[in-house]
């Protein structure tokens, strides 16, 4: 009975779960009609965001949003892998005993800081700093990048962590036992057992990093305008929707949803893609 009971529970959740997920794709597509029928895809090529006056209902246009959201993504996720997987290494194969335990602490209650106050800190501390070294006004591309590498490094780092634990000692003592070095073990028994965790881990931050608002809005700039320097400011689907929501109507809210449906499949499309080709052949 109980069995039963547990199989019935378990596919009704797995069942509500991809319901869900198609009723945010319908309710998205439903409210961007209007968008969708006014522009089409050009929507998706138009830098202009323009309200109409009056009755008028303006130009509206995702290319810059779209650009900028995929690049402080890209940015991100350059600078934040290599250091996250550096940290797994060394909490896993590399540090200690005794201070395995405080550094992991360490990592963990980084995630659990509100992206609002990695915003604060990178608008009043970090951005003069990038300002410094790199020109500009400090605000920018490059500044909600690297904030938000910060954001997503805790991430991508616990789950690299974890996953490379579940790595069985037999494995790497039997490669020490004909010789193999430490960076051996790491590169060919540890990183190739953990892929599937290691590949995960970057799914996961990379879906954090898409749709990440408030840090971000802190520091971007908030500016419809493609950038022409990685430190100029620009903005992003979720800076804009954030910003702009409580005051569009008619065409410009429909136009948002637009955006949000586009932030939708992007993030849907990476992550898929991403899961099915490196997973794809993974045994379970």
């Amino acid at each position: 009975m109980g069995g039963q009971f547990f199989k019935n529970f378990s596919f009704f959740s797995a069942t509500l779960s991809f319901f869900i997920l198609v009723g945010i794709f319908a309710v998205l597509f439903n409210l961007a009609q209007e968008s969708l029928y006014t522009f089409g895809f050009d929507f998706l090529y138009t830098e202009i965001w323009e309200p109409g006056e009056d009755d008028e209902g303006g130009i509206f246009g995702g290319y810059i949003p779209v650009v900028g959201t995929l690049l402080s993504t890209l940015i991100a996720m350059i600078l934040a892998t290599p250091i996250a997987m550096g940290i797994a290494i060394f909490l896993t194969e590399i540090a200690p005993e005794k201070i395995v335990k405080p550094f992991s602490i360490a990592i963990e209650l980084l995630a659990a800081i509100p992206s609002i106050i990695y915003g604060m800190w990178g608008l009043f501390y970090f951005a003069p700093i990038v300002q410094s070294i790199f020109g500009g006004n400090g605000v920018g591309l490059l500044t909600a990048g690297i904030v938000l590498a910060i954001m997503i490094i805790p991430f991508m780092a616990a789950i690299t962590r974890d996953s490379m634990n579940t790595t069985p000692d037999v494995l790497k003592e039997s490669a020490y036992a004909i010789g193999a070095t430490k960076f051996e073990v790491i590169k060919d028994v540890v990183m190739p057992y953990s892929k599937g965790g290691i590949i995960g881990s970057i799914i996961l931050s990379l879906g954090r990093a898409l749709g990440e608002t408030m840090a971000v809005a802190f520091l971007i700039g908030s500016v419809m305008s493609i950038p022409g320097k990685v430190t100029d400011p620009t903005t992003s689907i979720p800076v804009l929707l954030a910003n702009n929501f409580a005051e569009a109507q008619d065409l410009e809210l429909s136009s948002m949803y637009y955006l949000a449906l586009i932030l939708f499949l992007v993030s849907f499309t990476v992550i898929a893609v991403a899961k099915f080709y490196f997973l794809g052949r993974k045994k379970y």
